[in-house]
Parts: structure tokens; sequence; C-alpha cells
């Protein structure tokens, strides 16, 4: 496939490589540069001209005598005083020298020129006469007082002329003073980037819609026949990780135009206009290169809604916003400019930048399903060595929740636990290992006391109990008490399948297993501890959305009370009130502690019921640690739960 053409202006060919633009050297110097330095020479000139005749002015008037002359003087009495520089010999002469030599002024002064081996005889001969004897260093020579005065100024001078040839370039450029106002995206071209499409794994929805932008990029002839045009902007939503920025480099890779990337907030600078002038120089290298791509990755961090906020706008932003738009409608229709965005906040940002006619076209990148998983990690496990036991669609089962980034960055620590452990090939305890890490934290070094990992055995012995006998709750896979991350311990559950509709009885279930560490420290022990705050937390958020958001309630009944979930910045709820009264906020909170009682009365009835189970599993798990489901099993003698009720 051959790379297609820029547009040429009638009668004249210009390929792409000679396109102007910023990355591109300059053909020719600015007209000015050369007169200006001719003009830096003059001036450097003057100044050694005026530091030559101030050097001369400063030179007093002195007469010139010979060295027998003064000699004569000396013996005669007629000289008052004498400074001795090396080999030149100043002095003055008194009264009676004045009078005896008619060419000297009235200052007496006059100098000579001593021979070389005269100095010992010349000191002892003006000390027998009595004369004042003055040592001085040896003054340098004229030329080098005049350089040492006038080359600060020279430099200065230099440095002056540097500074004005460069803002007039920037200047002749559109960038302004020093190019504070020119953009600062990135030119990337086809082979800059190894990144194509086939790289992008899981996302199939959004390639087929990128690809279609890319196709009318590479032959929009064939759109145009059909009366199609081209969409101005794509944008890019999605949970961090998702695969926003890799698409965009499979973009500048597959696309064969220009690609200008850059951050949102790159455009924001402290003076106000100059992210609105970056954005005009931004487009305007777009529509010179044409066709061509802009991406904008990040960006809420200039699109978020104008007019909003506590303490108004930020008039730098918004000037900003404001000159995006006016760009993105100013396109003309033969202009092939597409602007590409990523954002993972699109809730935030303004409503007129999501219109159609500027982002035409909105792709949703979601946490990749289970088949997705297992092609991105087809994609990262390309070049790394596995042992026959790694089954990437088993190690898809049990990464439900990880993203693109999740799965690169765990397959990237089994490596590093392969090579750290000297094996040769990375196998299935390595990428085991490394999910935990992922998932519950690093282990901790410092070790729990006796009476901790006591409590702490029952507290993950509760959780893992309830989530063994509850028929609804999410399968169990490990529990440890070893201390990881930010927790004491851990129970691990990973649930059999992707959730995208959650039952009433799951999250039943759920709230009980969140309540099950706290209950075994009551049973047990007679009292609670603080090691279940973010247990009651999260058991009491979920509970909140059951019955104020979903309608899973018989007295609130089939209606939704939510809470704003708008970000405080945005400023929406200084002039929007509550929706429901205070009456109805009281009902909703008793409705949620009668929820939690009750499903916590369930669940302390089973752990009352299966007490010795609990004792079992909890001395098992306080003296091995760690236990995985099979040991668990065999602890409870149980056959696995059904998910009937």
């Amino acid at each position: 496939m051959t790379r297609r053409k820029d547009r040429q202006q009638p009668g004249k060919q210009q390929t792409q490589s000679e396109q102007p633009s910023r990355w591109s050297a300059p053909q020719q110097a600015p007209q000015g540069g050369p007169r200006q330095w001719a003009v830096f020479l003059w001036f450097a000139l003057g100044i050694l001209l005026l530091f030559y005749y101030a050097d001369t002015l400063r030179q007093p008037q002195v007469t010139q005598l010979t060295y027998s002359e003064f000699l004569q003087a000396v013996d005669s009495g007629q000289v008052s005083e004498v400074t001795l520089q090396g080999q030149r010999v100043d002095g003055t002469l008194n009264e009676q020298g004045r009078q005896a030599y008619d060419d000297v002024g009235e200052t007496g002064a006059f100098e000579t020129v001593r021979p070389i081996d005269t100095g010992e005889r010349l000191l002892r001969r003006l000390e027998n006469n009595g004369i004042d004897i003055i040592a001085e260093p040896v003054d340098p020579p004229w030329w080098q007082r005049i350089l040492v005065g006038a080359l600060p100024w020279i430099l200065m001078l230099a440095l002056l002329f540097w500074f004005w040839n460069r803002m007039q370039q920037r200047a002749m450029s559109g960038g302004g003073p020093f190019g504070m106002g020119q953009s600062k995206a990135k030119r990337v071209q086809r082979e800059d980037t190894s990144t194509r499409m086939g790289d992008v794994a899981g996302s199939e929805n959004a390639k087929q819609e990128i690809s279609e932008v890319v196709e009318f990029l590479r032959r929009p002839e064939r759109f145009r026949q059909l009366g199609a045009r081209i969409p101005r902007g794509i944008l890019m939503m999605g949970p961090p990780g998702t695969g926003k920025t890799l698409m965009a480099r499979a973009v500048a890779g597959e696309a064969e135009v220009p690609f200008f990337s850059i951050s949102g907030s790159d455009f924001i600078e402290m003076f106000v206009g100059v992210g609105a002038s970056r954005v005009r120089d931004l487009f305007k290298q777009a529509r010179e290169a044409s066709p061509a791509v802009i991406f904008i990755d990040e960006l809420d961090a200039i699109g978020r809604s104008r007019g909003a906020g506590m303490g108004g706008g930020h008039d730098e932003r918004e000037q900003t916003l404001n000159q995006i738009l006016s760009q993105m409608d100013g396109f003309e229709v033969d202009e092939s400019v597409v602007v590409l965005a990523a954002t993972n906040r699109p809730d935030v940002l303004d409503p007129a930048l999501l219109r159609p006619g500027r982002f035409d076209r909105k792709i949703t990148l979601d946490l990749p399903h289970r088949e997705a998983r297992r092609a991105i990690l087809k994609v990262h496990t390309e070049s790394v060595p596995l042992t026959d036991d790694v089954e990437l669609a088993r190690l898809a089962e049990i990464t439900i929740g990880f993203s693109g980034a999740d799965l690169a960055n765990l397959v990237n620590e089994a490596a590093l636990l392969a090579g750290r452990r000297e094996r040769t090939e990375v196998d299935w305890a390595c990428f085991t290992d490394a999910r935990d890490r992922l998932l519950l934290g690093e282990v901790r070094e410092a070790g729990l006391v006796e009476r901790e990992r006591h409590v702490v055995a029952y507290h993950e012995s509760g959780h893992a109990l309830l989530a063994y006998l509850l028929p609804h709750a999410d399968p169990l896979e490990k529990v440890t008490v070893i201390p990881r991350g930010r927790a004491l311990g851990v129970t691990a559950q990973v649930p059999d399948e992707e959730r995208y509709n959650f039952h009433e009885s799951y999250l039943k279930d759920r709230i009980g297993v969140m309540f099950g560490g706290r209950l075994a420290e009551s049973i047990v022990f007679g009292e609670v501890s603080s090691g279940a705050e973010d247990d009651l937390r999260q058991a009491t958020q979920l509970a909140r959305r059951m019955i104020a958001h979903w309608g899973m309630n018989e007295h609130i009944g089939p209606a939704a009370f939510p809470q704003s979930e708008q970000h405080v910045f945005l400023g929406k709820e200084i002039s929007q009130g509550r929706e429901h009264s205070e009456a109805t906020a009281a009902i909703i909170d008793a409705e949620i502690r009668k929820l939690l009682g009750a499903i916590e009365a369930h669940a302390r009835e089973l752990l009352e019921r299966h007490r010795d189970r609990l004792d079992a599993l909890a001395a098992t798990l306080e003296e091995r640690e760690t236990l995985e489901i099979d040991e668990i099993q065999r602890i409870l003698d149980a056959p696995v739960k059904s998910h009937e009720t």
C-alpha cells in the first residue's frame, strides 16, 4: 500500500517531508539575522574605542626625562618623591626642580625608565638624598586594561542580541515571546511507533470503531462518494488501564498520517491565554499537515464543566476549553483532521464538548471479559517462556476485574518472581503468587503477637465459614492470617462468573460475609475489635444502595432516593436541594439498620450453629497461616456448597 500524498496546490508538488512544521529544519535563516550581528560588531567596536579614549584621558600629563637627567635632579635635591613600578620610575619635582625644567607643568610630574641592573644602587642613591620612595606593582599593558573593562559589556550586549534574535524567530513562527504560546504536542509518524491494532486485544468493538476512522484517513474518496463525512472527534471513555492510550498508539501506527499527541495538562500555564494560543498553534499545524490526527490524553484536565465549582471557574482553563470548542467547530468541510481524546471521567466534561459536531463518536472501553482477558494475556506472554502447567484460560478465570494494564503488570510480576527464584521459565506458582501480591498486597515482615494472631485467626475464619455456608456468596478461594498490605489477614473470594446485575439474595449474602469476622470475635471472645471498620463501612454503603437506589425494601417501595454523586469541585450540589424530605431520610436510615440487623442475626445464628467448625478452622489457620479451598473443605468435612436457595 502506497502512502497517500498530502493535498497539493496546482502546478506545485510538495511531499510530506517538505511540509512546513515545527519539527522540520527551517529552509533559510531569517533575513534580519546576519544584519543584526553586523550591528552587534559595530557596537562592540564602539565600546572598545570608548574604553580606549577613557583610558587615555585617565593618564596624567607628565614630562619625559632621561635617566641621566633624573639622576642629576636627584643629586641636585630637585626630586620630592619617587614611585617605582618595575623599570618605570614616576616622580614629582619640588619647587626648585620645576624652576630648573621649564617644560615641566605645575604638578611637577615626570617619568623615566631605569636600566635593569640599577635597582639597588638607585634605592641607596634615593635614600641618601632623603627622597620619599613608593613601590607599586607593574600596571598591565593598555590593551589588557581596555579588554578587561570592555569585555563584560560586550558579553551583555551579545546576550541581548541573542535573546532579541530568538524572540523575532519565535514571533515569525507564531510562538510568541520565547515560544510560550507554541504547542507542545509531539508529532509521531508511523515509523516512530511499533504498536499496531493487532497488539490491542480485548476491545474488538472499539477497534472496529477506530479502524473505520483510520480507513477514512487512508482512502477518504470511497466514503465521500457515499456522502459520508469523517467524524470530527472520537472520545474514548473507560476506567483506568483499559487501553485508551494504547489504542491511540495503535492509531498512530496504522493511520499513515501525521499524528499529534499531547496531554490536557500541557495546555495550562499560569499566564491566562497561553493555553488558547497553544490550541490555535496545534490545530494550525494539524491543518497544514492534513490529513492528520490530534490525540488529547486526559481530556478532563481542560474539559471540565464551565461556570461551576466553589469560587467560580478557572479563567485559563475555560479560555483553553473555549478555544478547543471553537477550533473543532471551525473545520472546513474538506479538512481531514480528527480529534481523538481519552478520559476516565466523562461525567465531569462540559456538555458543549460532548455534542455531535465536536465529538461525534463516543467509544466506551470496559474492563475485559473472560475471553478478552485470555486474548490480552496471550499478547503479553508472547515473549515470556512459560512452563506446561500455565493455562491462560485458567489464568483468565481467576483474574476477574483485572484491566488490560493489570494483566500486563501481572505477567511482568510473574516474570520478576521467576527471575528472583532463578528459574528459566515462568510457572503457574509464579502467576498465582503474583496475582496474590496484586490483589492482597505484599507480605509484611512484621508478624503478629500471639494474642493478636489468635483474634485474627477467628476473624478470618468467621469470614471464610460464612462464605462457605451462605448459598449465594462468591466462592471461597483461600484464607490467610499473614499480614499483607494494610490488612492483618485476608479472606479471598473469587467470583465464578462476571456479574453485571446483582440480585438481592447475592447482596444479602455478601453483607453477611462482611459481618463474619466481627461476629466470630463477638461469639468467641465476648467483645469486638477495631478490625471490622472497613467491613462495616462497606456493608453500610451496600445496604444504603439496596434501599435508597435499587428499591430493595418493602417499606420504601419502588422508589429511588439517591444521594448526589457529583464531584465536590463541580459545585452542582450548592444550587440543587435534596430530592427527599427529612422524614424520608429518617425512614431510609431506619430501614438500613433494620436490614443490617436482620442479616447480622442470620449470620450469627449460622456461626453459633457451626461453632465446632469455626474452632477447627481457626485452630488450623493459626497453625498453618494459609489455607486453600481444598484444605478448608477437608477441615469443615462438608461437600462443596451449591448455589441454590
